[in-house]
């Protein structure tokens, strides 16, 4: 039960870490080299192709947090992948109203479909090896 529970804090610290890692870089970065089309953080937000870049990394992000969670719990792998992947979709409901203004709506929704498939391909690939 123990292992259980340490290997889905795992995952969620692990996709969290990565997540925030490659927003701190990125989304500078992106303002720097796309002033037109970026003047501002709330921007980012609302371009198509740096949304898109944010649900890409977001999914390997969690992809990542998916195999941790599976590495670490050894017994049902995939279960415990799916198990984190349904605990952060949960996870950004609270987050969606505490900070309405970070993204739109549709942002946060996309995020929370993204997240249980991508878990559970990280499992997937861990059960795999």
């Amino acid at each position: 039960m123990i292992r259980s529970v340490l290997a889905v804090l795992a995952g969620i610290a692990t996709l969290s870490v990565a997540s925030f890692a490659i927003e701190a870089v990125a989304n500078p970065l992106m303002l720097r080299l796309f002033p037109e089309a970026l003047p501002d953080v709330a921007a980012i937000h609302q371009n198509l192709w740096s949304s898109l870049f944010g649900y890409a990394y977001g999914a390997l992000c969690v992809v990542a947090g998916g195999y941790v969670t599976a590495w670490v719990a050894r017994r049902s792998p995939v279960r415990h992948a799916v198990i984190m992947g349904a605990l952060q979709a949960a996870l950004v409901i609270p987050a969606m109203f505490a900070y309405p203004d970070l993204a739109p709506l549709h942002h946060w929704l996309i995020g929370m479909a993204l997240v249980i498939p991508a878990a559970w391909y990280g499992g997937k690939l861990r059960a795999s090896i």
